[in-house]
């Protein structure tokens, strides 16, 4: 196989304690207010007993992830810009409440060089060592057009 900007088992880690703050700006900037989030009253009395984070926040500390590899490999050369072409089979396991710490592992996969892309594993665990999520990340290096 050619030389690539990762390859198989390349990996990075990102660590964020979820706050208060993470949720209401979230809610604010998405719109999404649920009760699962914004509603500690109404949540106490759920099986979950507190408010929980958005699963879309945990895929935002996964597109951070993304960003870390890039940054790693030194990806976005003059070149090819590296962009997400998404997130398959996300999985929400377990809830992430307030003060929770997530730890992210983003592994590479899979490496198709030919296509310019690469597939990494993402899994999430709290603090307490239980996997809260999981997903698969689609990272291309599309070629720049020459300046005119």
């Amino acid at each position: 196989m050619q030389d690539f900007f990762v390859k198989i088992g390349d990996s990075v880690t990102f660590a964020k304690t979820v706050g208060e703050t993470d949720i209401y700006l979230f809610a604010g900037i998405t719109g999404d207010f649920s009760v699962n989030h914004v509603n500690e009253q109404y949540m106490a009395s759920s099986k979950f007993g507190r408010r929980i984070a958005h699963g879309a926040l945990v895929v935002g500390y996964m597109s951070t992830c993304s960003t870390m590899m890039i940054e790693k490999c030194q990806g976005a050369t003059a070149d090819t810009t590296p962009v997400s072409l998404g997130y398959d089979r996300v999985r929400f396991l377990a809830p992430v409440f307030i003060g929770d710490t997530v730890t992210l592992t983003y592994t590479i996969a899979e490496v198709d060089a030919h296509k310019g892309q690469s597939l990494a594993d993402i899994a999430v665990v709290n603090q307490n060592g239980v996997k809260v999520a999981v997903a698969r990340h689609i990272l291309r290096w599309v070629k720049n057009t020459p300046e005119r």
